[in-house]
């Protein structure tokens, strides 16, 4: 296919100059204008992609090209991380083919009772084996990406995107013959990506009913965040659905999309894939694996935490009272996203550092492992850069521009390339480090790029997935409450701190000075004829009515009433739509870097360190800001993932019993996709 030429991009442009100096603008006008734009833009989206080709190989162009076409999609992270998995294992299982000993994941086996036949016997291995296996990886990757895809609302953004790509490949998507027996590696990798598809239609995922679970239905009614309080819970440990539509046409927002994602507003929240938990694995086996019971249900949970602490009666004071420490600290934190906060913190590796090996295991232990005050948690901090001998710079930032960079840059929501996503491409950016060596574990002989990639990112994905399943197999099964609804609830039973003062009561939120307390007469919340005096203030984020233009304003930290309390998100993900207990981005991120670490055999990013900065009054989408440039700095890959967990607490996501045994079950992860690509690796 021929690359569009310099002449086409100007074509356009002067087109759409034309139109828009018309004098009137007719419906038909209007439509050409958003058709002859949206080209330009699939245009220079689609040069990007062939721009970025040379010197990569067949794995990497598919990756990339993954990466892009799931920021165009609205479906979550478990979906995408199922789907690059899917891919990676099709890749593997066409350079395996060609291998003396080839060990295939699907081809051959027979897995959760689906055969997917393959006679080795009659496969001839051709002379030109490196060009037979770049043909058939080539094929396999783009039958599975694309047959997933084409499945999706979001396919008119997506389709033509990849067979753009593999036809400028020099590959014909018409070339569809399966019959592997010629010898053809087209016909492999169609054949290879037909099975994982089919395999996938007949696993309960739905990938053809939009990933909706069965026997999943909230116990409590939706929360209407734009109303004072939480008056419709009933179940304060159980999940709680939103629904912001009231608030959205509140503000006068278009009610029907959110983004170019053309995501529906529904009623309430629907709990994003609540079944994941019965998906087929990729390393993790029974004795991962429980079956426990709710509700009349069976649900399978994978690296079972425990449960997350309850509020009950006072019979069992020190779970209802982790309970209530856990939310009351989101909100305590919520106070820090204020670029008029004058507090100054060093976020270099010298002083942010990381928290591996040093996770409570115990709630008693959390009190002393998070700084309910200031923000953070305890860690082991590096001074020295090991690759360069030199000391880490100090990085003196204002916490208030950090809480809210961190919350923002690591939400990884609509339009982006969601965390399994994000850390493929942090993958891909230390796979093209001069210094990296692709050396498995570090160790041995270097592998070539088509080897390396297709090696890393089987492990990398294969975490990704089993991160996710693990992740909601949680969710679905304890069903844990978000920081919205047990904060405005707690606060609506009143304070449980001290019976001689007003709104007593053991189910309340404690008070704690400067940050949660009772509201008195005379106080600027007392409201009119003092209704609300007694009521909860919490000092936190104000939330987003007091944002008209996120170009300009921000919405600042101050007393608020604890009913109208929000998380530091945009007005349309005020909480992500499914249960809080474990964190995915907790996981997904721990599993991501323990594996990025196994793989490379060094903690520690190329160079000894990884920055990006955020320009003053340009990276904030939730709000104006940060208020000067800010970058952030990692050394190790697991001070990262730290700093992603953390980002969540930042943005009123999830509380810490969330957080760390999110981080506890991605290590479990982590341990095991290695070793199960390990052993393929040294077996060859």
């Amino acid at each position: 296919m021929v690359v569009p030429s310099s002449f086409i991009w100007i074509f356009l442009q002067r087109l759409v100059r034309y139109l828009i100096k018309q004098a009137h603008y007719t419906k038909e006008t209007m439509k050409k204008i958003i058709l002859v734009m949206f080209c330009m833009v699939l245009l220079n989206h689609m040069n990007g992609l062939l721009a970025q080709l040379n010197g990569k190989s067949a794995a990497r162009v598919w990756m990339d090209a993954a990466v892009e076409v799931i920021k165009r999609d609205g479906f979550g992270p478990t979906v995408h991380a199922r789907n690059m998995y899917h891919m990676s294992a099709a890749m593997y299982d066409a350079w395996t083919v060609y291998e003396e000993k080839p060990q295939p994941l699907f081809l051959g086996n027979t897995i959760d009772g689906f055969e997917i036949p393959f006679d080795f016997s009659k496969f001839p291995i051709p002379e030109s084996i490196d060009s037979a296996r770049t043909i058939a990886v080539n094929y396999a990757a783009y039958r599975v990406l694309r047959g997933r895809f084409q499945l999706y609302p979001s396919k008119d953004r997506t389709i033509d995107t990849l067979q753009f790509l593999f036809e400028a490949l020099g590959y014909k998507e018409s070339m569809r013959s399966t019959d592997y027996t010629t010898g053809s590696p087209e016909a492999l990798g169609n054949y290879i990506g037909k099975m994982i598809l089919d395999f996938g239609f007949q696993e309960p995922a739905g990938d053809l009913e939009n990933y909706v679970g069965e026997n999943y239905n909230p116990i409590n009614f939706a929360l209407l965040p734009n109303y004072p309080g939480n008056p419709r819970i009933q179940h304060p440990n159980r999940w709680q659905p939103l629904s912001i539509k009231d608030y959205i046409n509140k503000k006068g927002w278009d009610s029907t999309l959110v983004d170019w994602n053309f995501l529906l507003i529904g009623p309430e929240d629907e709990f994003l894939t609540p079944h994941w938990g019965q998906i087929v694995p990729f390393a993790m086996g029974e004795k991962q694996r429980k079956v426990l019971h709710r509700d009349g249900v069976d649900y399978i949970v994978y690296n079972d935490p425990g449960p997350p602490p309850y509020i009950s009666s006072e019979s069992d004071p020190e779970n209802s009272d982790a309970y209530k420490w856990n939310f009351s600290l989101v909100s305590i934190w919520g106070g820090h996203c204020d670029p008029d906060d004058t507090t100054m913190i060093d976020i270099s590796p010298r002083s942010i550092g990381s928290t591996k090996g040093m996770l409570p295991l115990k709630y008693a232990e959390y009190e002393d492992f998070y700084n309910l005050e200031k923000g953070g948690t305890k860690t082991t901090t590096t001074l020295m850069n090991p690759k360069t001998g030199e000391e880490y710079a100090p990085n003196w930032v204002k916490r208030g521009d950090y809480a809210r960079v961190i919350a923002e840059y690591w939400v990884d929501g609509v339009n982006t390339a969601s965390p399994p996503g994000h850390w493929v491409t942090t993958l891909n950016s230390v796979s093209d480090h001069p210094s990296c060596e692709k050396k498995w574990k570090g160790k041995g002989e270097r592998l070539d790029d088509l080897t390396w990639d297709i090696f890393t990112y089987l492990a990398l994905t294969g975490a990704m997935h089993d991160a996710g399943i693990s992740a909601w197999s949680v969710k679905a099964y304890y069903d844990y409450v978000r920081p919205i609804s047990a904060i405005r609830w707690l606060a609506g039973n009143g304070q449980c701190s001290d019976e001689a003062l007003p709104n007593y009561n053991p189910q309340g939120i404690p008070l704690i000075e400067g940050r949660i307390e009772l509201i008195e007469e005379g106080d600027p919340l007392a409201g009119d004829n003092n209704a609300n005096v007694g009521k909860i203030k919490l000092y936190s984020w104000r939330g987003p009515d007091n944002v008209d233009n996120p170009k300009t304003d921000y919405a600042g930290v101050g007393w608020i009433l604890a009913e109208n309390w929000w998380p530091y998100q945009r007005y349309s993900f005020a909480t992500p739509p499914f249960a809080g207990y474990i964190s995915g981005h907790s996981t997904f991120s721990t599993a991501a870097a323990d594996v990025l670490t196994y793989i490379t055999g060094d903690p520690y990013f190329p160079g000894g360190i990884r920055e990006l900065t955020m320009k003053k009054h340009d990276f904030l989408q939730f709000e104006d800001g940060p208020s000067e440039d800010i970058t952030l700095q990692w050394s190790t890959y697991r001070e990262a993932a730290d700093e992603t967990c953390l980002s969540r607490i930042w943005g009123g996501i999830h509380p810490p019993v969330d957080d760390i045994k999110g981080r506890i079950v991605g290590e479990q992860v982590a341990k095991d996709a290695f070793t199960f690509v390990s052993r393929l690796l040294s077996n060859r």
